[in-house]
Protein backbone atom coordinates (compact mmCIF):
# COMPACT_ATOMS: atom_id res chain seq x y z
CA UNK A 1 0.00 0.00 0.00
CA UNK A 2 0.63 3.63 -0.71
CA UNK A 3 0.27 6.46 0.93
CA UNK A 4 -1.63 7.83 -2.38
CA UNK A 5 -3.88 4.76 -1.26
CA UNK A 6 -5.07 7.10 1.93
CA UNK A 7 -6.90 10.84 1.75
CA UNK A 8 -4.43 11.90 4.73
CA UNK A 9 -5.48 15.27 5.57
CA UNK A 10 -3.05 15.97 8.25
CA UNK A 11 0.46 14.67 8.80
CA UNK A 12 2.37 14.84 12.33
CA UNK A 13 5.64 16.82 11.55
CA UNK A 14 8.37 13.67 12.61
CA UNK A 15 7.95 10.36 12.13
CA UNK A 16 9.06 9.29 15.47
CA UNK A 17 7.42 10.20 19.18
CA UNK A 18 7.24 12.86 19.84
CA UNK A 19 6.59 14.66 16.56
CA UNK A 20 4.36 11.23 15.98
CA UNK A 21 2.79 9.95 19.17
CA UNK A 22 1.41 6.93 17.79
CA UNK A 23 4.11 6.10 15.11
CA UNK A 24 1.49 5.87 12.22
CA UNK A 25 2.03 5.00 9.04
CA UNK A 26 2.74 7.89 6.49
CA UNK A 27 2.70 10.32 10.03
CA UNK A 28 -0.72 10.21 9.42
CA UNK A 29 -2.64 12.42 12.24
CA UNK A 30 -5.98 12.20 10.36
CA UNK A 31 -7.87 10.88 7.47
CA UNK A 32 -10.59 11.73 5.44
CA UNK A 33 -13.23 10.44 3.04
CA UNK A 34 -13.25 10.48 -0.55
CA UNK A 35 -15.92 13.23 -0.44
CA UNK A 36 -14.49 14.99 2.22
CA UNK A 37 -17.70 14.85 4.66
CA UNK A 38 -15.97 12.74 7.29
CA UNK A 39 -12.89 13.12 9.24
CA UNK A 40 -11.24 10.96 11.50
CA UNK A 41 -8.27 12.21 13.43
CA UNK A 42 -5.91 10.63 16.18
CA UNK A 43 -5.17 13.46 18.06
CA UNK A 44 -7.63 14.21 20.35
CA UNK A 45 -9.06 17.80 19.58
CA UNK A 46 -11.52 17.67 22.51
CA UNK A 47 -8.67 16.73 24.60
CA UNK A 48 -6.36 19.77 23.78
CA UNK A 49 -7.98 22.99 24.24
CA UNK A 50 -6.76 24.21 26.90
CA UNK A 51 -3.13 25.57 26.43
CA UNK A 52 -2.43 23.78 29.66
CA UNK A 53 -3.35 20.10 27.86
CA UNK A 54 -0.72 20.27 25.74
CA UNK A 55 2.63 18.42 25.92
CA UNK A 56 4.16 21.19 23.77
CA UNK A 57 2.63 24.50 23.41
CA UNK A 58 4.77 27.68 22.32
CA UNK A 59 6.02 29.60 24.98
CA UNK A 60 5.13 32.94 22.89
CA UNK A 61 1.14 31.63 23.58
CA UNK A 62 0.69 30.21 26.83
CA UNK A 63 -1.15 33.41 27.90
CA UNK A 64 -3.91 32.57 25.80
CA UNK A 65 -7.41 31.27 27.63
CA UNK A 66 -7.57 28.22 24.25
CA UNK A 67 -5.57 26.76 22.02
CA UNK A 68 -5.91 27.20 17.97
CA UNK A 69 -7.83 23.87 17.83
CA UNK A 70 -10.83 25.10 19.40
CA UNK A 71 -11.58 26.91 16.21
CA UNK A 72 -12.15 23.53 14.82
CA UNK A 73 -15.26 23.18 17.50
CA UNK A 74 -16.44 26.75 16.34
CA UNK A 75 -16.30 25.66 12.53
CA UNK A 76 -17.85 22.64 13.10
CA UNK A 77 -21.09 24.55 15.11
CA UNK A 78 -21.05 26.95 12.32
CA UNK A 79 -21.57 24.59 9.41
CA UNK A 80 -24.21 22.68 11.79
CA UNK A 81 -25.72 25.70 11.53
CA UNK A 82 -25.74 26.57 7.89
CA UNK A 83 -26.73 22.90 7.45
CA UNK A 84 -30.59 23.50 9.31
Amino acid sequence: EAESDYAVAVKYIYDEYPGNPNGSDYNAAALCSKDGRHLVMMPHLERSIFPWQNAYYPFMNRKNDVTPWMEAFINAKEWLEEQK
